[in-house]
């Protein structure tokens, strides 16, 4: 077992590449590190505080260091471009014709992306991507993207099309009476202006006479939705509430203990299936996916990879194949519009014009910027200056004691001062020892700075550095104005040295950085693919997006779990997976990385047997092993590793294949790394 407040190396998520900054970044600032005066880098190694290693970090940030990242910026392409909407719409109607409807869709939404409101661009990617969403029997959705081609202007000698699948959409949902109402709308129109209907009269009629026997056919209809169980899951509640954990159930205590920090325990029998925590994402970012290469040429200018940014909605996570773009870039999409301006109020529009930026220094990064913006300036400003003098490489301490902590609740630790016992507050509660889902919490899961090398604190305040500034260029024009400091105070920034408002935000900043760690939580969902018409399909586990949860970051890991986790939307739901006695330490798994590899490679000896040294069984087995090792920082295991995974795999994907492009990735990270020492230091 691993305490959750000690040092663990790597989060409890499932690691990605796209963590930390691009591998060019990386390497730039790494090798930036390793030229600087032994003095300077023995300044930055023994600073005490993070504020300490920000200024002497930021201080060395050069006008050549932002151009090159501005230069990797822009291969990344964010923003819209006119000439994408036609290629993309002509790429689905390929997708259309094999009646790969799924696929059309994707393209159609890219297409979507890159059009400007108002436009014929955009109506007719609309209108595409409705008739996929009709073959789908996604006609709720369908009827929406006929309202959205209306709205931007749909061109009126294609009404008839759209009408009549307007109608189909209506008769399959047993909306009746608004069938018979379009139906008639479509009569009145073609019979005043006939010669503007793209579409052959004959044509018409026929359609129009067979939508009106399915309407007398048909009484009422429903559109069936395969997601019981997810609204199962959506709609579980706690049994009872907890006065002092709001996310958990009654069934479990916050507990501290001077050596372990804080964890949970429970505070009466659990049985098993239980639901013990229900915790909304304090914040998340979804996880771009396998993004392409920077763009450097017009023959890559344009992607048609589908990635999680093409199917899942930017801020509440919800699967859409109707994703609604923002209106300032094509990167953030959306599943409704209403989430579109809950995003933009609340954080997109100053993250809109760093789109490429944010994808550059990576997820990590993002989450720290968006914590600020979501908290605001004022809140931030308030708390850092309250604990900003305490904060030092040992972090937060808790109280020491001669005597370890028992099972303690509402908040509170002990610690024995001339001869009696007195209460500590527990970090991370409130005054009255309630642990909620908020700022305070967030701002005290442990970044555990004593324990990051000097280069990977360096790295991190130099891209907080380099955000910060992108930040103070923009004027902050786009935060609410009492939410930010004002412009004349950011024009310091400009120098080497920053103001101390902005030194303020680029520590909150640098702190999450650093407790992202250990604290991310990847957020997961499982993904089905097999061969087109096929009836033999596989699922697989895969990483969506990287989020906060402060009460579930409580909870110690163990290879011997006793619960088990799982995530709609942006909601992570933790569950007892067997009976669990009063008393005893909640715990769910991480697996530490040796024990990992030494089960792993008991099972590949199985695997080996059954299906074959060269059979995709094996690759896959293989794939796991490496991203272990990789994880553990065991570079020439995870290299040997991941170079055996790479000739099983190719043997049976091709080199797009997701697993590949994943191995690829971790073996240009491993190569750009100083050797690392596996084992203990002696």
């Amino acid at each position: 077992m691993v305490p959750s407040e000690a040092w663990r190396g790597t989060s409890d998520a499932i690691k990605s590449s796209m963590d930390l900054p691009v591998d060019e970044w990386k390497s730039y600032l790494l090798q930036k590190w390793a030229s600087l005066p032994t003095s300077v880098q023995v300044t930055i190694s023994t600073a005490e505080t993070l504020r300490d290693i920000f200024l002497h970090s930021s201080s060395l940030l050069q006008p050549e260091d932002e151009l090159f990242l501005k230069r990797l910026s822009k291969g990344y392409l964010v923003g819209k471009d006119s000439d994408a909407p036609l290629f993309y719409r002509e790429e689905g109607n390929k997708k259309f014709q094999e009646k790969d409807y799924t696929g059309a869709a994707v393209l159609y939404s890219k297409g979507v992306s890159h059009s400007r409101p108002n436009t014929e661009d955009m109506s007719l990617c609309h209108a595409n991507r409705s008739a996929a969403l009709f073959h789908l029997g996604q006609y709720e959705t369908c009827l929406k993207d006929i309202n959205r081609a209306q709205t931007h202007g749909y061109p009126e000698r294609l009404q008839p099309k759209i009408m009549l699948r307007k109608a189909e959409c209506l008769v399959a949902l047993g909306r009746l009476q608004e069938a018979s109402q379009t139906i008639s709308d479509l009569e009145r129109n073609f019979t005043a202006t006939p010669a503007l209907a793209d579409v052959r009269p004959q044509t018409l009629q026929r359609n129009l006479h067979r939508l009106k026997m399915k309407v007398q056919e048909k009484d009422s209809l429903t559109e069936s939705f395969p997601a019981a169980l997810a609204k199962t899951l959506e709609d579980a509640v706690l049994r009872e509430e907890n006065e002092q954990l709001p996310s958990a159930s009654s069934s479990i205590g916050l507990c501290v203990d001077p050596l372990k920090g804080r964890y949970l325990v429970a505070t009466k029998d659990i049985l098993p299936g239980e639901l013990l925590v229900k915790e909304d994402a304090f914040v998340s970012v979804l996880n771009p996916g396998e993004l392409p290469p920077p763009h450097h040429g017009l023959d890559s200018k344009w992607d048609t990879r589908v990635t999680n940014g093409d199917l899942y909605c930017h801020r509440c996570l919800k699967h859409t194949l109707a994703t609604v773009p923002c209106d300032g870039c094509s990167y953030a999409k959306y599943c409704s519009q209403e989430c579109l301006q809950q995003a933009w109020e609340l954080y997109h529009r100053t993250e809109c014009p760093l789109g490429g930026l944010l994808l550059t220094l990576g997820v990590f990064c993002h989450i720290a910027l968006r914590l600020t913006l979501l908290v605001g300036f004022e809140d931030v400003r308030k708390i850092i200056t309250k604990l900003c003098d305490k904060i030092s490489n040992k972090d937060i301490c808790l109280p020491e004691s001669n005597n370890q902590v028992k099972t303690l609740n509402y908040g509170l630790g002990e610690s024995e001062k001339n001869g009696n016992i007195v209460e500590t507050p527990i970090p991370g509660c409130d005054i009255n020892g309630k642990y909620e889902n908020n700022y305070n919490a967030v701002f005290n899961l442990l970044p555990h700075t004593e324990n990051h090398s000097p280069e990977h604190k360096f790295l991190c305040a130099l891209c907080v550095s380099a955000l910060c500034r992108q930040l103070e260029a923009a004027s902050l024009q786009a935060i609410p104005t009492e939410r930010c400091v004002n412009s004349s105070q950011l024009k310091a920034a400009v120098t080497p040295e920053l103001c101390p408002d902005v030194t303020i935000w680029g520590v909150a900043m640098l702190r999450h950085m650093l407790q992202l760690q250990c604290n991310a939580q990847a957020m997961t969902t499982i993904q089905h693919t097999g061969s087109k018409g096929s009836i033999v399909t596989d699922s697989r586990q895969v990483r969506l997006a990287t989020g906060i949860f402060p009460v579930i970051s409580l909870l110690n890991h163990s290879c011997c779990p006793n619960t088990s986790v799982s995530f709609i939307s942006t909601v992570a739901t933790i569950r007892a997976s067997q009976r669990i006695r009063k008393g005893q330490e909640i715990l769910h798994c991480y697996g530490d990385w040796q024990k990992s590899a030494t089960h792993l490679q008991r099972s590949l000896c199985v695997v080996e047997v059954r299906h074959g040294p060269s059979s995709v069984e094996m690759g896959h087995e293989l794939f796991k092993l490496a991203q272990i090792f990789f994880n553990g920082f065991a570079v020439p295991e995870a290299l040997s590793t991941i170079q055996k995974a790479e000739e099983v795999l190719s043997l049976h994907c091709g080199p797009w294949d997701d697993e590949i492009q994943e191995l690829q990735k971790m073996k240009s990270c491993l190569l750009d790394l100083p050797p690392t020492p596996v084992g203990p230091a002696v």
